[in-house]
């Protein structure tokens, strides 16, 4: 089998997966891979751009398909928080790398997220950030090799945790 090089993180939008993904990567001496940003760069547009163009369930077809056809050894890879709605996407991910879900409560959550539109966050019609969360918590659940709480803590107390966490996957 092959070796797990990369740390994949997981989680709801506001929970860090970038800030705490950049941070990790200088941390443990791997490379940052930012999988919205590839997005971004492959389709011309802002997420918010291409949700509002193309729908909901487009997008994530675009999302599942640009996070399968990364490559990457020993990285940090950040996904966006819809990445677990395909399987396929999350297969390759986990074949990838060790999957880890940066967990927080919905009022952590909550109290960081701005507008979720031009946050470019996936939302189906009529649904609010507690369905949202309702929703996604089982999936990021289902998909995470690490489940890493982070309720309270800060950045740098966050980076350490997670790093502790994954210490015995990296190489």
């Amino acid at each position: 089998m092959k070796e797990k090089s990369n740390v994949i993180l997981i989680g709801m939008p506001g929970s860090g997966k970038t800030t705490i993904g950049t941070e990790l990567a200088e941390r443990i001496g791997y490379g940052y891979v930012d999988a919205d940003s590839v997005i971004v760069a492959r389709e011309g547009k802002r997420l918010n751009e291409i949700i509002a163009e193309h729908g909901r369930e487009k997008f994530l077809d675009i999302e599942a398909k640009v996070n399968s056809e990364l490559c990457a050894d020993r990285c940090v890879i950040a996904t966006g928080g819809s990445v677990v709605y395909r399987e396929s996407a999350m297969q390759k991910l986990r074949e990838m790398g060790t999957v880890v879900y940066l967990q927080l409560p919905y009022e952590s959550i909550e109290r960081r997220l701005g507008d979720l539109q031009k946050r470019g966050v996936a939302l189906k019609d009529g649904f609010t950030l507690k369905d949202l969360y309702a929703e996604r918590i089982p999936l990021y659940e289902k998909y995470a090799d690490i489940t890493v709480d982070l309720s309270g803590l800060n950045v740098e107390n966050s980076v350490e945790k997670v790093a502790g966490a994954v210490q015995s996957c990296i190489r």
